[in-house]
């Protein structure tokens, strides 16, 4: 089995009893706690009106958690590509890969990871982005995941140029004198790995919550990749993103979790909230739906110790032959979720690598 890399993807979760701009600088000390650790990357999501998650604008945290460290990768997991202009994001991540530069062949420490979805509820995604349509009329239309080719053409055509008949030719993303950033496709079905292979990107697959078998997503992927020069002739790389609560306490860790999947039951039953912690969660009523979903959530999810928590993701990263596993830890409390992320760097022995690796890279 390959050597694998640690990454971290943040939600900016919000405990209960906390605060959402609480949660936002959270995010920013885990930044620099991830990099002390070890971990390669730490990419930043985007979800819209869930109050269990304060990240709404990635490309806000991205730049704050950059600033605040120095060699840490740092991305979006994703930019939700219907939700917001192709030309705008081609322009915001050109400007954070400036203003971010690194001396590895990508000359910066900034990804560019989209999907394909809106990550909130269809009147969400309206308010977002409207696209045809008086919203005090009716006919108001969102962009789905069905508009995703087109708009990953016109974004890549700010960079790279547009065809002479496309009504926005000779339109170009500012500043024009650094890359985009490495482009990742996010997905959680089969389609996205066809899309990622298609277009020739890397491939991150959302372990945590996907209802597709990630080794056949990853399969379909590295069968079907063609280069592609206007993707920066990226090689095939596979994340693979799993939720994981890791304690030396065994117990702890598996309430940690249970915790996580009360969470996801009162989203999935239209009762959103804020993130339980272990001790709610414990002293909660479960409806039998409420544990059919944390049922279904058992097989994406790791709880453990340090060396279940390896066993359990090395296995998992086989099975889905992936690089990379992005880890995504939403835990109540502050301290429990970073020590959660410095004992699984522990556990792989990946403590130290990200300053070595700058050593290597500036050498």
């Amino acid at each position: 089995m390959r050597d694998l890399e640690l990454s971290v993807l943040d939600l900016s979760p919000v405990p209960s009893g906390s605060s959402t701009s609480a949660a936002l600088h959270e995010t920013v000390e885990l930044g620099r706690i991830v990099e002390r650790a070890g971990y390669r990357r730490m990419w930043l999501a985007e979800h819209h009106g869930i109050p269990s998650v304060a990240s709404s604008s990635p490309e806000i945290l991205i730049q704050a958690v950059a600033d605040a460290t120095s060699t840490l990768r740092v991305g979006s997991g994703g930019i939700m590509l219907p939700n917001h202009s192709p030309l705008k994001v081609a322009e915001t991540f050109r400007a954070l890969a400036g203003l971010h530069p690194s001396q590895d062949p990508s000359g910066t420490r900034i990804d560019l990871g989209l999907g394909r979805a809106p990550g909130t509820d269809p009147r969400t995604a309206i308010a977002l982005r409207r696209r045809v349509g008086d919203p005090l009329r009716g006919g108001v239309e969102a962009l789905t995941a069905d508009d995703f080719p087109e708009q990953f053409a016109e974004l890549r055509g700010y960079v790279d140029g547009l065809p002479a008949d496309h009504p926005f030719a000779g339109i170009e993303a500012m500043p024009n004198d650094v890359p985009l950033p490495p482009v990742w496709i996010l997905a959680s079905s089969y389609y996205g790995g066809q899309a990622a292979a298609a277009f020739g990107t890397g491939f991150a697959y959302a372990g945590h919550f996907g209802g597709a078998d990630p080794g056949e997503a990853t399969r379909i992927y590295r069968r079907q990749f063609r280069p592609s020069d206007a993707a920066g002739a990226q090689d095939p790389h596979v994340i693979l993103a799993a939720a994981v609560m890791c304690s030396e306490d065994p117990g702890r860790a598996r309430a940690m979790g249970r915790a996580h999947a009360l969470s996801m039951a009162r989203l999935r039953t239209g009762n959103p909230g804020p993130l339980p912690s272990p001790e709610e969660a414990d002293a909660h009523d479960w409806s039998p739906v409420e544990l059919q979903v944390e049922q279904g959530m058992a097989a994406k999810m790791t709880a453990g110790t340090p060396d279940e928590v390896r066993a359990d993701l090395e296995r998992r990263a086989q099975e889905a032959d992936a690089d990379e596993i992005m880890i995504v830890s939403p835990i109540h409390d502050s301290d429990e979720r970073r020590r959660s992320y410095e004992l699984i760097a522990d556990a792989f022995g990946v403590t130290g690598t990200t300053a070595d690796r700058a050593a290597v890279a500036s050498a």
